[in-house]
């Protein structure tokens, strides 16, 4: 056997997915989904208190056992010939570790602490601190947060760090640095016994962390105290140095090489975020916005160094130098709920199902069954409503907004009700709060010298829904693209295991070598393009509105 292959690894936030994939031309010969145990049962979350942890255990089973089910269905052969794995994760999703860069969950006293386990992404506990972390920039002169889009997220890094530190004094005084998931796992894999030397990723650095070349890496220490003084020493256990998702963390050590069946040379690749990873999987192009459509959604941009290094987008995510593609400025931005809205109003309408049914076989089947069409139902009736300039109307905060302008306060409003209003009409109302969400951040890109030239749609909900990708479409004046990929993220990340080995030069030849096209397009409906026009400067009244009674209660 002549080929190389390697292995991406995803991690979602139900879920790790893994493929196994030649290096030479993409195509993809084994995978696996793994779903966490503990976070299927509700363990260690909270909703009503935005609450969500997950345990690293969930990450190393699903990881292990992923990887072995993949290699098992893609044989010994395949097996003796990986040459590299590199991982993306959720985030900002970061834990406290010790001096070895153990996770304090996987610790005996600490097994069942949530605050010692992994801070997902939509954990929005830390919205205190993270109003304190934009107070106190405000008071410095170096703008530290000008490459984060001027305001700092309670989904973030430093806010979920001085959450815990404040909360739970057994583990701030437990705890050594503050990790990534993304930078975690290519530690883990390549044995590494220290946090000090363990290697960030530029990606995560970047966009969660304030890192900056122009800050000679990290804020201050004296930023950091001014803030609170429990985040004093951290900026020094932390890290100087990053590195791009095309660079190697090491190589796999000796037990994990073991424990997954892989040879011991295999190259562990800088991790990154899903989203990112996923859009190099997506062959995203230049200013084209790449929307990774989920539970939330993640929009990443690239764009030539020259063209915008002097360009500073106000309200989005981060836009960080070799963040997507090393050489190029990374731009990130989202919505912190997307697929959720959906699913909350699915969960709403199920209530009865869920409550009312008997306890038994045969009605667990029939509920299950009701669920599993409940979306899909909803697009089929709401899809033959055409669109109203009046009609009911819905803003889709429903997990806070992250961009444009992060702000984890803010709440979902749904208005113009009346006794005609039914389910179909009230998801028709979500649907087109979501596509109008993601129209602001276009909207923002362009306003502030950014130009968007076309979209690029992966993910779960791109690829299930035509209802909301012709919405999408609609609204927007543009055409959508939706890769073939299934697994877009995993791809992606096998690119860059590909890039970390050395099978290509550079990730983009391993975009252009191992990329599954696109299978679909959606072109804007001119019919409707006007009314979904009105109906979007209501959209932003609505919100203006929102946020002003937010401001007042």
């Amino acid at each position: 056997m002549s080929s190389k292959y390697v292995i991406g690894v995803d991690y979602g936030t139900d879920s790790v997915r893994t493929i196994i994939v030649d290096a030479g031309n993409g195509n993809e010969v084994a995978s696996a989904v793994v779903h966490y145990p503990r976070w299927k049962q509700g363990l260690y979350c909270n909703a009503a208190e935005s609450r969500f942890r997950q345990h690293p255990l969930d990450y190393i089973e699903g990881l292990e056992t992923g990887i072995r089910k993949s290699l098992a269905q893609a044989g010994p052969e395949v097996a003796a010939a990986v040459v590299a794995i590199s991982v993306d994760t959720t985030g900002s999703t970061p834990v406290a570790v010790d001096a070895a860069g153990t996770p304090l969950a996987l610790l005996p006293e600490f097994k069942d602490n949530p605050n010692a386990m992994f801070v997902l992404w939509k954990d929005h506990t830390s919205i205190r601190e993270a109003a304190e972390i934009n107070a106190t920039a405000a008071t410095f002169p170096g703008n530290y947060l000008r490459f984060v889009g001027g305001i700092y997220s309670s989904e973030w890094f430093w806010a979920k760090l001085l959450h815990i530190l404040r909360v739970d004094e057994q583990v701030r005084k437990a705890t050594y640095s503050w990790v990534e998931h993304c930078d975690w796992i290519p530690f883990l894999l390549t044995g590494g016994n220290k946090a000090s030397e363990l290697k960030r990723g530029i990606c995560s650095a970047g966009h969660k962390a304030l890192y900056a070349a122009e800050f000679g890496g990290l804020p201050p220490e004296e930023f950091f105290t001014a803030i609170d003084p429990l985040l004093a020493g951290f900026r020094a256990r932390l890290f100087d140095k990053t590195y791009t998702s095309s660079e190697a963390a090491g190589t796999i050590s000796a037990e994990w090489a073991r424990r997954l069946g892989l040879p011991a040379t295999v190259t562990v690749g800088i991790g990154a975020f899903d989203a990112h990873m996923g859009a190099v999987g997506g062959q995203i192009a230049p200013y084209h916005l790449s929307k990774v459509m989920g539970t939330s959604t993640c929009d990443m941009l690239v764009a030539p160094m020259d063209e915008v290094q002097n360009t500073l987008v106000k309200g989005i995510c981060g836009q960080v130098p070799g963040s997507v593609i090393p050489g190029m400025m990374g731009m990130e931005a989202g919505q912190s709920a997307f697929g959720d809205c959906y699913a909350w109003l699915s969960n709403v309408l199920a209530w009865p199902l869920q409550h009312l049914l008997p306890d038994t076989p045969e009605a667990a089947r029939l509920k299950q069954e009701m669920l599993d069409e409940m979306i899909p139902e909803l697009s089929r009736q709401a899809a033959l409503l055409p669109p109203e300039e009046h009609s009911e109307m819905a803003i889709d905060w429903l997990n806070g907004r992250r961009t444009p302008d992060a702000n984890q306060e803010l709440k979902g409003t749904i208005t113009g009700l009346q006794l005609a209003t039914d389910a179909p009409r009230l998801f028709r109302a979500i649907a087109e709060a979501t596509c109008f969400g993601a129209k602001a951040i276009v909207e923002r890109f362009e306003r502030e010298g950014v130009p968007v030239k076309g979209l690029i749609g992966i993910g779960g909900v791109a690829k299930k829904s035509a209802f909301i990708m012709q919405m999408m479409a609609d609204v927007m004046n543009m055409p959508i693209r939706i890769h073939r990929s299934e697994q877009t993220c995993a791809l992606g990340a096998a690119m860059f295991a590909a890039t970390a080995a050395g099978v290509y030069s550079k990730v983009e030849d391993a975009m252009e070598a191992m990329g599954q096209g696109f299978e679909k397009e959606y072109l804007p409906d001119s019919s409707r393009v006007a009314i979904y026009a009105k109906r979007y400067q209501r959209y932003k009244a609505l919100g203006e509105f929102t946020t002003t009674l937010h401001k007042i209660s």
